[in-house]
């Protein structure tokens, strides 16, 4: 029998020592009770890419198990999945202190879909693919605080945001010292090139662009409305850099009609080998000589 009521608070080893579990991790499927105890954390998990929910679809997106490295549908996560045919119920928690929880009801997996994956980083700060399940209440839950938007949309949404907010889609430079010195660089050059076309009469803005089916948004560094030309933009030179911008634009340009020509622009004139590059993918090559910029097109 269950005996706890939506709303109430108790310590997480009280739950455990008489509905059984795993003592530790987010998710403990129990041997001893007809159960899959979900314990989250959102204040603590998202600073190890954890980033639980409610959503604005009324589910609790809860994130899968597992710290490093990709999500696998195994163990916790498949407990989840397969908890109907196994005869449990999913009782989710969320912790308010240290040690004690509050039970926020029994809930079941959603449909279309009933999870989905994100990106988010792992436990060594490294980006990897991370399972979401999205959680509908089943009676009565405790009252929910705030929602937050994690809901992927049934199709593409693309739309104009301020080029000033810091939006940044975080990818991986090795090393990390150098990622971190590219990324300070790279604001104040999409700025000054910002400016460079508002002063020639662009017209200049930026996209997010939220794909069907992913919860979160991707974020374009600058678009040249005028001329239709998809910018990124790189803090570095290296080679590394300029494979992912033109990955980045790739991604980008799928979602936009229509399809827009595509520019890198850098802090100042890369190697030539780096600029065929750019150039066989399409991409035409802008960089920063002193006050103005330099093109070398697609």
């Amino acid at each position: 029998m269950w005996d706890i009521a939506p709303g109430q608070q108790l310590k997480r080893t009280e739950v455990q020592a008489d509905y059984g579990g795993s003592p530790q991790g987010g998710i403990a499927h129990s041997r001893t009770s007809p159960n899959v105890l979900l314990f989250s954390n959102p204040s603590r998990g998202r600073k190890v890419g954890y980033f639980d929910g409610w959503g604005t679809d009324d589910c609790y997106h809860y994130t899968g198990e597992g710290q490093k490295g990709d999500q696998e549908m195994v163990r916790g996560n498949l407990a989840v999945l397969q908890h109907e045919q196994d005869g449990r119920a999913l009782r989710l928690f969320d912790y308010v202190a240290r040690g004690v929880v509050v039970y926020l009801g029994q809930f079941t997996l959603a449909t279309d879909p009933a999870w989905y994956y994100t990106d988010a980083p792992d436990a060594n700060d490294e980006i990897r693919s991370v399972i979401m399940f999205r959680l509908k209440p089943l009676g009565i839950v405790a009252p929910v605080d705030e929602k937050v938007a994690l809901t992927p949309p049934d199709d593409d949404v693309v739309e104009d945001v301020d080029i000033e907010k810091q939006h940044t889609e975080r990818m991986v430079i090795s090393p990390k010292s150098e990622e971190r010195e590219a990324e300070r660089r790279e604001a104040p050059l999409v700025a000054k090139y910002k400016d460079h076309l508002e002063g020639q009469g662009h017209i200049v803005t930026r996209k997010k662009i939220t794909p069907a089916g992913e919860a979160k948004p991707l974020f374009t560094d600058l678009h040249d409305a005028t001329d239709n030309v998809l910018i990124e933009a790189k803090g570095s030179v290296t080679r590394e850099a300029i494979r992912m911008a033109i990955g980045q634009l790739y991604d980008y340009r799928r979602y936009i009609k229509p399809g827009p020509s595509l520019a890198v622009l850098l802090p100042s004139r890369p190697r030539e080998d780096l600029i065929e590059l750019c150039n066989l993918a399409g991409a035409s090559v802008v960089w920063r000589d002193g006050e103005t910029f330099d093109r070398e097109p697609a």
